[in-house]
């Protein structure tokens, strides 16, 4: 593989974690479903292409879909405790916003440096 390939590859394997982390800042950022929309959109126009970007849009997706699921059971303990689970889920929420910024930023720097990565916390729905 020529070196503008391996580029290109790099480029569209970080940039999907960037296009995940934004469009979920601009959709709900606690849901993620954005971030699950761009990372599946990406995962089904390359999946095919590239097995390196494949993984990286597959990884993405399974990352923010985790986020989304971590948030309807967050949202659900909050309104089965009347309100009383929001003494757990505030903290929980600011640790798990922490850890998705920092595990995207990780990723992203991975994919755009030709390395592989693995969400931790990611439930593997999408392989």
């Amino acid at each position: 593989m020529d070196d503008n390939a391996a580029k290109d590859q790099n480029n569209w394997a970080g940039g999907v974690h960037v296009a995940a982390f934004v469009l979920a800042l601009f959709t709900s950022w606690s849901a993620g479903v954005g971030g699950m929309i761009a990372a599946f959109v990406v995962w089904l126009m390359k999946k095919d292409e590239s097995a390196y970007i494949r993984t990286h849009a597959t990884e993405a997706f399974n990352f923010n879909f985790s986020m989304f699921l971590y948030t309807l059971i967050a949202v659900f303990l909050t309104v089965m405790t009347l309100g009383i689970g929001l003494i757990f889920v505030i903290p929980a929420a600011f640790v798990l916003a922490v850890v998705w910024i920092w595990c995207t930023i990780k990723a992203a720097m991975a994919g755009f440096n030709g390395q592989e990565y693995r969400y931790p916390f990611t439930l593997r729905l999408l392989n």
